[in-house]
């Protein structure tokens, strides 16, 4: 019999994680309106945009003019990606409420995502969290192939807690762990929290799946049977797997959300709202998103 909490926090990453990978440019005002519609549906984290350099990801290279564009609604943090100090002072200038920083559990990732290896990385990444604290900016850490790497297969479990250990130590409130290619699966999931879970208060875990192979809701349903409460998701299951061509990206929200709900578990979330919102994003996209909810909401629509 698993164990479900009462209640789980949904971190919408949509409008920074879905659409990084996005090829079509999308414009400024179809960013905004999307946050916007996200902000009506019960959702109170959402992370926006991200401040790297525009030449990493030019689908993101309007950051600024989307956090000062967005209507903020009382109750919602709004969030964005930094990559070091000057990412950290355009998100501070642009107001948003919370910063994560990012980095890899293997070393190959790393220097492939981040140009630098994990040691090198550490001191970059703790100059920004200092700075956010001094400024009362709470800050999020992302730990990216935790469960599996492209390059270098399987990851030891006792390396991406050495990661999450030093973010931690740094002044990260809360750690995003990531399965960024989407080969995890629920035993897997589980012997690696029964070992992080000596060590580190479930509350400051979040879990990043991607469905890539079919397995995250599976790994969430495991995941929360541990005492995991906080867990990603994107909007229609916007974003990809550059890793994987072809194959479904984050879990999309509206089957998170259907889950719970349909489970006893609170989300405080409009199922109906999410799937008006994914229409809009197919019609701003001009492709099929794969949540499967989504698919099955807009065959009722048609009838």
């Amino acid at each position: 019999m698993l164990h479900m909490p009462d209640k789980v926090t949904i971190v919408e990453v949509g409008p920074r994680d879905g659409l990084q990978n996005e090829k079509q440019p999308i414009p400024t005002e179809d960013k905004v309106a999307f946050i916007n519609h996200l902000s009506e549906t019960g959702l109170t984290r959402i992370e926006i945009t991200s401040f790297v350099n525009p030449k990493w990801i030019p689908q993101l290279s309007d950051a600024v003019e989307v956090a000062r564009e967005i209507k903020r609604k009382p109750g919602i943090t709004y969030s964005a990606l930094v990559p070091n100090m000057k990412g950290l002072e355009r998100a501070v200038e642009a107001g948003v409420d919370e910063v994560a920083v990012f980095m890899s559990a293997s070393q190959s990732h790393n220097k492939s995502n981040i140009n630098k290896t994990i040691e090198e990385t550490y001191p970059v990444l703790q100059e920004v969290v200092e700075a956010a604290g001094q400024k009362g900016i709470p800050v999020r850490g992302y730990v990216s192939t935790a469960f599996g790497c492209p390059y270098e297969g399987d990851v030891a479990p006792e390396q991406v807690i050495k990661v999450i250990d030093r973010l931690l130590e740094m002044g990260c409130q809360e750690i995003s762990i990531g399965d960024t290619i989407g080969v995890a699966n629920p035993r897997q999931v589980q012997a690696f929290l029964k070992l992080l879970l000596k060590q580190v208060d479930p509350e400051r875990i979040a879990l990043h799946f991607h469905d890539t192979r079919g397995t995250a809701l599976a790994n969430i349903l495991a995941a929360m049977d541990m005492g995991i409460t906080t867990f990603d998701s994107s909007l229609g299951g916007l974003g990809g797997c550059p890793y994987a061509p072809g194959a479904s990206g984050n879990v999309a929200t509206e089957d998170l959300v259907y889950m719970l709900n349909s489970m006893g578990v609170e989300t405080a979330i409009n199922l109906d709202k999410l799937a008006e919102i994914g229409a809009y994003m197919q019609r701003v996209t001009g492709k099929t998103l794969p949540a499967r909810y989504l698919c099955s909401y807009l065959a009722t629509q048609k009838d």
